[in-house]
């Protein structure tokens, strides 16, 4: 059987939220080459809304997580609406997860797991994870709890 990441997806029977339009004066993606870049995505709900909270204040760690899963279905979203599939993806390159925390906040990587786990899951150990920051910031746009940027090469 050959490998196929948009299978993976759909085995986890995950729902994609609506691809975010821009905000502000940027592209969500953008191709060069074999290279595909996302733009930070937060946590889109199916409703369009936003998860919205600092972790420490208003979530825990878990809903951090829960969280940057989400901004993980979100990203993915962008790539099906605009690449077509998820197989169009060879592997993931980078990841950079910001997570919104309170200042003693020190478990950024935990948080960020949420997101490179669900890569893993759909594209596999090899080419699911790639390298990877996770770093605290003191907010981010509409106080949501996490914001992630990746670079993915294509097939």
């Amino acid at each position: 059987m050959n490998f196929s990441a948009q299978k993976n997806f759909e085995a986890l029977q995950l729902s994609l939220p609506p691809a975010p339009q821009p905000l502000g004066i940027y592209k969500p993606f953008l191709i060069d080459g074999k290279y595909l870049y996302l733009s930070g995505h937060g946590p889109v709900q199916n409703d369009k809304s936003l998860i919205i909270g600092r972790i420490g204040e208003e979530l825990d760690i878990e809903a951090g997580k829960l969280a940057a899963q989400q901004v993980g279905l979100t990203m993915l979203s962008t790539i099906v609406t605009h690449i077509g599939s998820l197989d169009q993806v060879k592997r993931v390159i980078k990841v950079l997860g910001m997570v919104n925390c309170t200042a003693d906040f020190l478990k950024h990587p935990y948080v960020i797991n949420g997101c490179s786990e669900l890569f893993a899951k759909i594209w596999g150990e090899e080419n699911g994870i790639g390298v990877r920051s996770a770093v605290g910031m003191g907010s981010l746009p509409d106080n949501i709890p996490v914001e992630v940027e990746a670079l993915f090469e294509l097939q």
